[in-house]
């Protein structure tokens, strides 16, 4: 091996200069590779070491003969990827097709959606196959992509378990959100945080089988798993968050914890795989109080969050729901804007 193809192969992307790599006075072929598709040839030196005379010889009529070679235009800078991908929660216009949903997105500015694969979702499971390939597509043609798959599943032995991680993993998805669990009130909370820890640690094993991530989301109610948002952490504490985690819902948070949001967030950060954002305030509706949803900055959520949000090591996908009421398509795609310009002023 060459002390060039030697230093290549510690770094295979990266870009070694033959000075780098102890060579001197290299071939003009190392350093314009693609001079033979100009025409242009050029017989290697059997000496092993050129005088530095003959190289630069060679280089000036390389020079040269570029010199006449027509120019190809200017490629556009590339843009930096965000540090968070903002995206939507699809399920406000699930039923439009593949096309009409990649055109919203683009229109809204969005960088992709979350994506309800499950039963009476956008996509249906068993049509992951054929459908998720064609909306990923038409999401593609505009720049735009699934960042998360919105699902039905809770136990990686169900065959439709493995049947949508192995189609959303083919097509680069490495997000998903599992779905919600419920306590039964007749059995010791303890024991059943027990059951789904085991159940955890199984989608845990067959995630890293696949490369992908699942993550439990917090959803406020009555007896919802992950409501308090520490039985969460009591499921998911032996996991790696690399493969199973939380998807972080600071609204359902809110509506919870109150105050303690912030001893929640810190209790999870470690386990963030996704971020939701929703906002509400409580409202009273006869002799009782409920939490009404509202659109961004309208309502309770601090923000707060978001800066510490910042501060933390967290970089993946923040989804944006919308639980208020919507108006028709127009109306509607004008309180996504408003609430995704809010989004990224409590980002920057």
């Amino acid at each position: 091996m060459t002390r060039i193809a030697e230093a290549r192969s510690l770094d295979p992307m990266s870009a070694i200069h033959p000075n780098q790599a102890g060579i001197r006075d290299p071939h003009p072929l190392f350093l314009f590779p693609n001079l033979p598709a100009l025409g242009i040839f050029i017989p290697m030196n059997p000496i092993a070491h050129p005088s530095r005379r003959h190289f630069l010889k060679q280089l000036a009529a390389t020079g040269a003969a570029c010199a006449a070679w027509p120019l190809s235009p200017r490629l556009p800078a590339a843009q930096p990827t965000p540090r968070f991908a903002c995206v939507a929660f699809s399920k406000p216009f699930q039923k439009l097709g593949p096309d009409e949903t990649a055109d919203l997105v683009a229109e809204v500015g969005w960088d992709g959606i979350e994506c309800p694969v499950r039963k009476g979702g956008q996509i249906e499971p068993d049509r992951v196959e054929e459908d998720l390939p064609r909306l990923v597509e038409a999401l593609a043609r505009r720049g735009k992509r699934i960042e998360i798959m919105t699902t039905d599943i809770t136990d990686a032995n169900d065959p439709k378990t493995q049947r949508v991680l192995r189609a959303g993993a083919k097509l680069g998805i490495r997000h998903y959100r599992l779905a919600h669990l419920r306590y039964d009130p007749q059995r010791p909370i303890p024991e059943q945080l027990s059951a789904f820890r085991l159940r955890m640690k199984e989608l845990e094993t067959l995630n890293r089988e696949l490369g992908v991530c699942g993550g439990y989301q917090n959803h406020s109610g009555s007896g919802y798993v992950g409501g308090p948002v520490w039985d969460i952490h009591e499921m998911i504490r032996d996991c790696d968050p690399r493969h199973l985690g939380t998807h972080f819902d600071i609204g359902h948070a809110t509506v919870e914890g109150g105050y303690a949001w912030r001893t929640h967030a810190r209790l999870m950060t470690p386990f963030f795989s996704a971020v939701y954002v929703k906002d509400f305030y409580w409202k009273k509706a006869g002799s009782n109080w409920q939490a009404e949803w509202r659109p961004l900055g309208e309502g309770m959520i601090s923000r707060e969050f978001f800066n510490l949000l910042k501060q933390s090591n967290f970089a993946g996908p923040i989804s944006q729901h919308h639980e208020y009421p919507l108006g028709d398509k127009s109306a509607m795609i004008q309180s996504f804007k408003k609430d995704l310009i809010v989004l990224r002023q409590w980002l920057a």
